[in-house]
């Protein structure tokens, strides 16, 4: 069987054997929902992927898990997440919720999130708004790193003070981008 292209780049999602109950309804009468009974699917670099199913079938439950956004009740669900958490000093906040979060923290992970599929292209809107001084130069080496991997990145702020980090810079005026 020829190699896929997938097989050679890695994966980029990986989900395995994920589970997830509802209970409904109060004791005595409390029943368990069987949603996910041991979905797995695994997703490649270079490959496009769909998903499909019934009404009900678990779909959304299954995203729902896979985005963080609901808790599984058995399985694995690996993202290329460690490394980033590491490069952002943030792994003793995996446990924790998003509202309980300062501002910084929280830039932090919406940071760690658009980077998370490793884009070709990532749009930065205040991205180190909250950022103390030691997670701001880290922000720009992560950024340096991966514009010399090939990443396009647009880092868009009222304030540039890094100017000499940049290729090329542009300025909004009146409505006009000029070049700086």
């Amino acid at each position: 069987m020829p190699e896929r292209a997938a097989d050679k780049r890695g994966w980029v999602l990986r989900v395995t054997d994920v589970e997830k109950r509802f209970h409904r309804g109060i004791w005595p009468r409390r029943r368990t929902i069987e949603v996910l009974k041991g979905a797995s699917l695994q997703v490649g670099a270079g490959e496009l992927v769909g998903l499909v199913g019934e009404n009900g079938s678990g779909k959304s439950t299954l995203m729902e898990i896979i985005v963080g956004l609901l808790k599984r009740d058995g399985g694995e669900l690996q993202r290329a997440v460690a490394g980033l958490l590491e490069e952002l000093q943030s792994e003793r906040y995996r446990g924790y919720r998003v509202e309980e979060l300062s501002g910084g923290t929280r830039q932090k992970l919406n940071l760690a999130l658009a980077l998370m599929h490793e884009p070709e292209l990532l749009l930065l809107d205040e991205p180190y708004a909250g950022f103390d001084w030691e997670t701001y130069l880290r922000f720009w080496e992560m950024s340096e790193r991966r514009r010399d991997d090939g990443m396009g990145i647009l880092i868009v702020s009222h304030l540039l003070a890094e100017r000499d980090r940049l290729d090329r810079m542009y300025e909004l005026r009146e409505g006009r981008i000029c070049d700086c």
